[in-house]
């Protein structure tokens, strides 16, 4: 079933159309995972449906709500993290985390279990007395998405939410918001430009230039836009030339030739027929990076 519908959504500035006319669903339960270049209309979408700016024409519902008709009803099922944090930075964690919590109209002892679970779900106990503002980028992070699981959302919106932390913490952060998405049941829509954060989504949408460009699962469109490489070894030195001879994309480094493969289903028999040419080989898959690049190149070109 799809907690999030968008049809035909558009928004403009004055004269510029920021978004034009975008249509997708969002499943409930599912990563999803909403990228695009800058300036290609991913923030103007997320600030309309997390109820922060209006739009101009479309409909939208979440969680079964009209968005500009029901955003009251709308913000109790969402939580958001920001790119930029919204706490208080001179109060403690805590602090913040209370006063926050209190605008849902929590009573004190409901507010301090909800306070309790989250702190536990983002390990964040030993930071409670620290003030915000002194410490690193990645405790914020997880004070942030503290904040925003309060009051149990639905949906959990990630603007960018590895932005200034180093690649451990990232890893640590994204192991927290799994394990919380497959306990809650929670639905998380993700906006980020590490693309291998969105390698585990359900579902991608691409946007550019304020239009979907293309969507699909990972697998999909990496299928559709990347090549894999087929990285060989201890290679008989006349190799390289009988390879581009035959036809075929390949390179050679100091340690070993790279031969291009569009079709996945070529790789054994290419590996059979030259196996009494090399030592050993690797198989390089394209990656999230690489289908991005693609898209976003071709679209590009296009214009």
């Amino acid at each position: 079933m799809d907690i999030i519908t968008v049809n035909n959504f558009a928004k403009s500035y004055g004269d510029f159309r920021a978004v034009r006319g975008i249509s997708f669903s969002v499943e409930e339960g599912s990563l999803f995972a909403f990228l695009g270049p800058n300036g290609a209309g991913k923030s103007t979408t997320i600030e309309a449906l997390t109820t922060l700016t209006a739009f101009d024409s479309g409909a939208v519902i979440i969680n079964g709500h009209r968005l500009g008709k029901e955003d009251h009803e709308i913000r109790k099922s969402i939580g958001v993290v920001y790119q930029q944090g919204v706490l208080d930075h001179q109060l403690t964690v805590a602090e913040n985390l209370w006063i926050r919590g209190s605008l849902y109209g929590f009573s004190r002892s409901e507010l301090k279990r909800r306070i309790d679970e989250v702190v536990e779900i983002t390990n964040i106990g030993e930071l409670l007395k620290k003030r915000y503002a002194r410490m690193s980028g990645g405790q914020q992070r997880r004070v942030d998405i503290a904040r925003a699981l309060i009051h149990t959302p639905k949906i959990l919106f990630l603007d960018e939410p590895s932005t200034g932390v180093d690649a451990q913490t990232r890893k640590s952060i994204w192991e927290m918001i799994r394990n919380t998405q497959k306990e809650k049941g929670m639905t998380v829509f993700l906006t980020t430009h590490y693309m291998e954060e969105a390698k585990d989504a359900g579902k991608i949408v691409i946007i550019a230039h304020g239009e979907i460009i293309d969507q699909g699962t990972p697998f999909e469109l990496k299928e559709k836009y990347t090549s894999t490489h087929v990285l060989l070894y201890g290679t008989d030195p006349a190799l390289l030339d009988e390879l581009r001879k035959e036809g075929l994309e390949a390179g050679q480094t100091d340690a070993y030739i790279k031969v291009t493969m569009d079709k996945k289903e070529d790789i054994i028999a290419f590996l059979q027929k030259y196996q009494s040419r090399f030592e050993s080989f690797e198989v390089e898959m394209g990656t999230m990076d690489d289908m991005f690049i693609d898209l976003v190149e071709r679209e590009e070109k296009g214009k």
